[in-house]
């Protein structure tokens, strides 16, 4: 598939002197309406050793407005990075709408290093990242540029006898050499198993630079100017449609269960001794855990939380409350804040409500789409796929339930108490008349995500003692069970 770049085609200096005027013209232009817009653009560098894709990425640098352009050089994860899933480093280096972020090397960098085993997971992993982006509205512009073993064996030569650029060849660069037709038979599998519809790529022929700066300059300035001057944003691909009649899940709980307040605390004690120790072993191990608890308004989310957390070191855990996303952090794809609250390894990040938002409060007010918090479930399997298949990781997440009748005396409860009123939130007191269709969208989320594994654990909560000791008891069972065993 690459015999379309070794075609030798060239661009003469004159022609080049006289086009590149232009073109830096068409750029900032670009980049100026862009900043007014409603998505960022993503290009990325990628290629084989000796193609020049860092010339090119420099002249860019150049000859754009460096005040709106971010470049990340990812290729080798850093020893921090490599305490994280794959694509955590790259959701912490997306730029906001309205602005350029150039990837020198990105999630397709460590394929071609190496002999990958397990290269068709990982494709498959890169292709739902790049769609997860593309429905947020990221411009997605990816270049491939290719040389020839002969041109490639012949610009690293040339780069060793320069002592400029020497230290620009690294040894893996002639390792890619000396492996070069298996490096090719990766590179076409990479190329043709990931140009998709959203995120397409666009084969650079790189042995002449100034054929291959020109051919790269102008496509980054066309796409960007075609996203720009259609009428709206590209159709979001359609989701699987939600089923009809999703079993009740919700009305299946029998809310009648109670924890006999008589040797209620002596539980409680002993299992938040076995969190304690748990928690020891969760250091120890680097093992990541997030707990998610989710549920209706009043269902005793945070006097749950406090009973996990009293049980922890305050110095291995954090509680993120969610609220509703701030303007910055809105200028970013849905889930990007969500991982920028993924905890080092041996920690716990305690999620009062999470990413579940979109499917739940975010569709019932109307602020997510239909398309879009119908695309988000398998966004958010994939999210919890990437974090659990990472080595460490594990995601507990409870719906805590009540009735309607036990909602509203707490709420009644909370407004007579001054103390308990700092926790009742505006929406709040407006959700309350949305409990058939909190109900529905809570059914639709448990029964589409409840995954083997990230699965979901429901808990009675109209007693909260119940309901306290349950958590407890399920997290407890359920870290042992990942530790292996209890000592």
């Amino acid at each position: 598939m690459f015999e379309t770049t070794e075609l030798g085609r060239t661009l003469a200096k004159e022609e080049y002197d006289r086009r590149v005027p232009e073109l830096r013209t068409q750029l900032l232009r670009a980049q100026h309406d862009l900043a007014r817009a409603d998505f960022q653009v993503l290009v990325l560098f990628e290629g084989l050793a000796g193609a020049g894709e860092g010339d090119t990425l420099n002249l860019l640098h150049a000859w754009m407005d460096t005040r709106y352009l971010r470049t990340s050089a990812l290729a080798v994860p850093t020893a921090e990075e490599k305490l994280y899933p794959a694509h955590w480093r790259f959701w912490q280096n997306l730029p906001p709408r309205g602005r350029i972020a150039l990837f020198a090397g990105a999630w397709y960098a460590p394929l071609l290093r190496a002999r990958e085993v397990n290269l068709d997971a990982r494709l498959a992993s890169i292709r739902a990242f790049e769609r997860t982006l593309a429905d947020s509205g990221v411009l997605i512009v990816k270049l491939w540029f290719h040389v020839s073993a002969a041109v490639q064996q012949a610009r690293l030569e040339q780069s060793m006898a320069d002592k400029a650029s020497r230290r620009r060849v690294s040894k893996q660069d002639w390792k890619q050499h000396r492996r070069y037709e298996a490096v090719l038979r990766t590179a076409t599998r990479i190329v043709q198993e990931t140009s998709t519809g959203e995120a397409p790529w666009t084969l650079i022929e790189s042995t002449d630079s100034r054929y291959r700066d020109a051919s790269v300059a102008d496509h980054v300035a066309q796409r960007i100017r075609r996203r720009l001057d259609a009428a709206s944003l590209p159709a979001s691909p359609p989701a699987p449609p939600v089923p009809a009649a999703v079993p009740s899940l919700v009305d299946s709980l029998d809310l009648g269960l109670r924890a006999e307040k008589a040797g209620h605390e002596t539980e409680l004690s002993m299992l938040q001794g076995r969190l304690r120790h748990l928690s020891h072993r969760v250091a120890k191990r680097g093992h990541r855990v997030l707990l998610v608890f989710e549920g209706p308004d009043a269902a005793g989310k945070g006097g749950t939380i406090r009973r996990v957390t009293a049980a922890l070191d305050a110095r291995q855990y954090h509680v993120i409350p969610l609220a509703t996303p701030t303007a910055e952090q809105n200028a970013y794809p849905y889930l990007w804040r969500f991982w920028h609250h993924v905890p080092r390894r041996g920690r716990f990040a305690i999620f009062d409500r999470s990413w579940y938002g979109r499917v739940l409060a975010e569709r019932v007010e109307g602020i997510a789409s239909e398309p879009e918090w119908r695309r988000a479930y398998d966004e958010i399997n994939d999210f919890e796929a990437q974090l659990t298949e990472h080595d460490g990781t594990s995601i507990h997440k409870f719906w805590l339930q009540i009735s309607a009748e036990e909602q509203q005396r707490r709420f009644r409860e909370g407004e007579a108490k001054p103390w308990k009123r700092y926790t009742i939130a505006e929406e709040n007191v407006r959700n309350r008349s949305q409990t058939p269709l909190c109900k529905q969208a809570a059914n639709d989320m448990l029964a589409l995500t409840s995954t083997e594994h990230a699965p979901w654990t429901l808990v009675e909560a109209e007693d909260k003692r119940y309901c306290r000791l349950k958590v407890l008891r399920a997290l407890c069972d359920d870290l042992e069970s990942r530790l292996g065993g209890t000592k």
